[in-house]
């Protein structure tokens, strides 16, 4: 198969960034060179090496990415390394931000020592930014990570930029097969192009006649053929600027198939993304049209799973939730927030960190030494055990007066003991405490007991979800009858609901959807916690909807 048919998500790309004297590759040279290699949408490998220039670094270069005169003075010249770069490369797609700049480092670093240049097929983060991002007013890295949630470390060198990059193109996969149809290799080097001017086609009448009815709001659009039957539902923060992508003219070949049997295009209009993707997902399911994928992916959210299922339960990180009668802390908005929380849970409370296989060997550890764990495989106290796993699930819901008043107590009887190695550790801990890393979560409790009403800032009106232990109900949702909420909520409040008998299949992925979609546009909500709230009227009161007592 030729490398531009690949599938786009199947392919291996190498992500490059390199550090510069100066923004001429014609007279400046490479520092530093950072390659991250990503196959089936994931970071397998890195490559990262100083390049000595055989000149002084200015200084300002030197402030901008810390890399000093020193730093390149023993590494190897461009052409030591240029072997082991194209062997890392191989036959990957080759990828930058602001190629032009990157590729034209590279290119004059092998013309200088009259090295051939790689023929790999190259792709340019920046321009796919511009088409898929047009509501950012920036797409610099900077901007892109902000906006993606990425965690950028080690800004101004070669992996660290690098490494930025993989993580926007990953990211950027599921909007290019979803959104826009981008499906191989060759249709991405040919999506990328039309970043900066867009060419218009003619389009048949009926098309052009619906295509100027359509607004600029959120909401859902259907292409549909001349008997009425439904080819492809899409969503969009804006219906009209979405649909334009459509009547380009060297638009992706799924797209021109679907403008090509097309006879219609209808819409429906929500009043924020999050009801917009909500409502494509169940419109998919129940229409099956022909160009829709029926089972969409979302970006992982990972979660605190404290389990129930046991007599002695253990606190461990996930990427899944269920209703399995576990407790689930979170969403959090990436895994490395969620494995802090799990290191101060480790190191603060005495709960058993063992997997279930040797806990059953019922040996006791070296955490039952260093006061880390109660030791429940020789000492099988449920009322002590119980009182460390209630301090956790406090920690979890917010409240951190408790471990913190325990790790300082540990820090001064360390220190007494002149143990100040494991004295420092303990305050490292306390540190992350007071980042309030357990409170990046939307929710103050587990997802599956939260009773909650989330509010969402629209377009003109906003949209309001239900949250009771996993049944999500949404106000003048498409697929719920117009008092169905109104009626729920009242319901909640009369004690008259029964909420364990209705979580199906259909609760579970609306639910997995709305927050996958919450944690990223936390600036977007409130969350209106009915625990404190006390009855139908006083939450009247707090809304902009109007909500009838009777």
């Amino acid at each position: 198969m030729e490398l531009t048919e690949i599938k786009l998500d199947k392919a291996e790309y190498c992500v490059f960034d390199f550090e510069t004297t100066g923004i001429s590759a014609r007279n400046e040279r490479a520092i530093e060179i950072g390659i991250v290699k990503i196959r089936n949408k994931k970071i397998i490998d890195t490559f990262s090496s100083y390049i000595n220039p055989g000149r002084q670094i200015p200084p300002v270069i030197t402030q901008l990415t810390g890399i000093t005169d020193e730093d390149v003075s023993n590494a190897p010249y461009f052409e030591d390394i240029y072997n082991n770069i194209i062997e890392f490369f191989g036959d990957s797609i080759l990828v930058a931000h602001n190629l032009k700049f990157d590729y034209s480092f590279l290119k004059y670093e092998c013309l200088k020592t009259g090295l051939e240049l790689p023929e790999n097929p190259a792709i340019c983060t920046l321009e796919l930014a511009k088409r898929i991002y047009p509501e950012l007013p920036s797409k610099a890295l900077g901007s892109l990570t902000r906006h993606l949630k990425i965690r950028h470390r080690h800004v101004h060198t070669g992996l660290g930029d690098a490494m930025a990059t993989a993580r926007i193109l990953i990211k950027m996969f599921d909007r290019l097969i979803e959104e826009h149809h981008v499906e191989t290799i060759s249709e991405l080097i040919r999506f990328q192009r039309l970043a900066t001017a867009k060419s218009y086609r003619l389009i048949k009448k009926s098309l052009a006649e619906d295509y100027i009815k359509i607004p600029e709001t959120p909401g859902i659009y259907f292409f549909k053929d001349k008997q009425d039957d439904v080819l492809y539902i899409g969503k969009a923060k804006s219906l009209k600027k979405r649909l334009s992508n459509y009547f380009v003219s060297n638009a992706p070949r799924k797209t021109k198939k679907i403008v090509t049997k097309a006879d219609k295009i209808d819409f429906l209009r929500t009043n924020t993304e999050l009801t917009a993707l909500l409502a494509e997902a169940e419109l998919i399911k129940k229409h099956k049209p022909a160009y829709n994928k029926l089972l969409k992916k979302y970006s992982q959210n990972y979660f605190i799973r404290v389990s129930s299922q046991e007599s002695f339960p253990v606190v461990e990180v996930t990427s899944k939730f269920d209703f399995d009668g576990n407790d689930y802390y979170g969403p959090y908005p990436n895994r490395d927030i969620a494995g802090l929380l799990k290191e101060i849970i480790d190191k603060t409370f005495r709960l058993r960190e063992c997997k279930g296989k040797e806990f059953s060997k019922k040996r006791k550890c070296y955490l039952f030494d260093i006061k880390r764990c109660t030791a429940p495989c020789i000492n099988e106290d449920l009322n002590e055990y119980g009182k460390e796993l209630e301090l956790v699930h406090e920690f979890l819901r917010g409240k951190n007066q408790s471990a913190l008043d325990r790790l300082l107590q540990k820090m001064k009887a360390l220190s007494k003991e002149k143990k100040f190695e494991e004295a420092a550790e303990i305050r490292d801990v306390i540190n992350l405490i007071f980042k309030q890393l357990q409170k990046a979560s939307i929710l103050n409790e587990p997802v599956n007991k939260a009773k909650a009403l989330i509010e969402i800032a629209g377009m003109g009106k906003n949209d309001y979800l239900l949250l009771l232990e996993g049944k999500l109900v949404i106000r003048n949702f498409i697929s719920e009858s117009d008092k169905y909420f109104d009626v729920i909520l009242k319901d909640y409040f009369d004690g008259t609901v029964e909420l364990f008998r209705e979580i199906k299949e259909k609760d579970l992925e609306r639910l997995k959807i709305t927050l996958n979609w919450l944690i990223k546009n936390r600036g977007k909500i409130k969350i209106h916690d009915l625990s404190q709230i006390n009855s139908y009227k006083e939450l009247a009161s707090k809304l902009f909807f109007p909500v009838h007592d009777s």
